[in-house]
């Protein structure tokens, strides 16, 4: 993912409007009015907004849903950035999981509150899928106010979980979701610039469920 750093936008790993639909009862459910002739949207501009949410994992994903339903709901975050410069850049946000697309799919949004007044929030949103065939999830991140997208794969590793890929750059990165609870994770992103011989911590992120 990318926000702001004050100067400028830094790289962070990890999420779409089908959240905010989340935390409505049944994805905006409270929109449905029953009339004369049935039922229908107050708001048809939010029809896609209730049909991309789902209540839970498709049933084909098994047992690899457990993978990341284990994050669906909201988080409050506490995010540190490790600039290129040395200093070390604080923030506070929150994440939003949820199922999408009858469950065969998890959109998350990632959120960092402004530290000045009068500057706009960051907000980007990841889309993650389970390909059976290659036996791994594919992660694709977009932040529209940087231009950025990235994409990652990879899976649950014994007690961590672990995506690679690169970056806008072409760099390796790696982030790892750990110390996995009902009520907390920690999340580490990861930059290469020789080649995967050796890494730099970027981020460092605690999350506790809101």
């Amino acid at each position: 993912m990318r926000i702001s750093s004050g100067t400028r936008a830094e790289t962070f790993g990890l999420l779409g409007v089908a959240m905010i639909a989340a935390a409505s009862v049944g994805f905006r459910q409270a929109s449905l009015r029953s009339s004369d002739a049935g039922t229908h949207l107050t708001d048809p501009r939010q029809a896609m907004i209730a049909a991309l949410g789902a209540n839970g994992p498709h049933r084909s994903l098994a047992g690899e849903a457990r993978t990341f339903d284990r994050f669906v709901g909201t988080w409050d975050c506490d995010y540190t950035f490790h600039l290129v410069d040395g200093r070390v850049l604080k923030k506070k946000g929150d994440i939003k999981f949820g199922w999408v697309l009858d469950g065969r799919a998890v959109q998350d949004i990632w959120t960092t509150y402004p530290t000045e007044s009068g500057k706009e929030r960051s907000s980007g949103t990841s889309f993650r899928f389970f390909d059976a065939k290659a036996g791994e999830w594919h992660v694709v991140f977009i932040n529209p106010q940087y231009s950025y997208v990235v994409n990652v794969e990879g899976g649950q590793e014994g007690d961590r979980i672990v995506l690679r890929g690169a970056d806008a750059d072409g760099s390796p990165i790696r982030w790892t979701f750990f110390d996995m609870t009902d009520k907390s994770f920690s999340w580490h992103g990861e930059k290469s610039h020789d080649g995967g011989k050796t890494w730099a911590l970027e981020e460092d992120h605690r999350m506790r469920r809101r």
